[in-house]
C-alpha cells in the first residue's frame, strides 16, 4: 500500500501557503505532496462504493481537485486549507462519476424544473435563493450546488406535511409531476389561492432553514 507523507505542521504549512502566494513553485509541490494523504482519505469511501474505477484513478483525480484547491486557497479567509482542499477534492470525484453517468443522476440548480403562473422557468436555484457560496471558487460552487441539492431531496419528507410537500410538488414539477400555477392548485385541491401560496412559502421557508442548519446557505 503506498505510504502519504506526513502533514505540515500548522507553522509549516503558515510559511508554505505564504511563499506559494508570491508564486513559490517548489512550496506549491510540497502542499501537494504533504496533502496526499488528505486526498487518500476523502477518495476512500468512493473506492468500494464505485467499484469500475481503481483506487489510482480516484486518487489522480482527487489530487487534480487539491492542485485547484492549493492553486485557488486564500489564506486571509477564516478556513483551514484541510476543510477548503477537502471539498475541492470530493467535488472533483463526483464529477467524473457524474462525467461517466456512474452516480446518481445529479439535478443541476439551474435546470427548468417548472414555470410560474406567468409562464417564466423556474429552477432549484428559485427555490433555495442565491447564497454566499456564490462568492467562492467554481470547484466551491459546484460542491455546494449538489450538496443543496442532495440535503432538499434527503429532508424534504422530513421537515414538509404532506399538505405541503404536495403543494411544491405540483407548484415546481418535482419528482416528475405536471407543474401547475397556484390558481390550478387552489382549484385541484378545493382551497383558496392565498391559502396555496402561504403554504407555498412556509414550506420553502422550512426547506432553507434546513440548509441553512447545515450550513449550506
Amino acid at each position: 500500500m503506498k505510504t502519504f507523507d506526513k502533514p505540515l505542521s500548522a507553522q509549516e504549512e503558515k510559511e508554505m501557503l505564504e511563499r506559494c502566494r508570491h508564486g513559490d513553485r517548489t512550496a506549491r509541490n510540497v502542499l501537494i505532496e504533504k496533502n496526499m494523504r488528505l486526498v487518500a482519505h476523502i477518495v476512500k469511501k468512493y473506492a468500494s462504493t464505485e467499484r469500475d474505477y481503481l483506487n489510482e484513478d480516484l486518487i489522480s483525480v482527487g489530487t487534480i481537485g487539491l492542485i485547484k484547491a492549493i492553486d485557488s486557497f486564500d489564506p486571509d479567509r477564516k478556513v483551514r486549507l484541510a476543510t477548503y482542499a477537502a471539498k475541492c477534492i470530493d467535488n472533483e470525484v463526483l464529477m467524473l462519476f457524474r462525467q461517466d453517468k456512474k452516480k446518481e443522476r445529479e439535478v443541476s440548480m439551474y435546470e427548468p424544473i417548472g414555470k410560474d403562473k406567468e409562464g417564466n422557468e423556474i429552477s432549484l436555484k428559485d427555490i433555495i435563493g442565491e447564497g454566499d457560496y456564490r462568492k467562492s471558487p467554481d470547484a466551491v460552487e459546484d460542491y455546494m450546488f449538489s450538496e443543496q441539492i442532495r440535503c432538499i431531496y434527503d429532508n424534504i419528507d422530513k421537515v414538509l406535511s404532506n399538505r405541503e410537500k404536495e403543494i411544491l410538488m405540483y407548484r415546481y414539477g418535482l419528482y416528475g409531476n405536471r407543474e401547475c400555477t397556484q390558481n390550478e392548485l387552489a382549484n385541484m385541491l378545493g382551497i383558496s389561492r392565498s391559502y396555496v401560496s402561504r403554504i407555498e412559502k412556509k414550506a420553502l421557508e422550512r426547506l432553507r432553514g434546513v440548509l441553512q442548519e447545515e450550513r449550506l446557505l
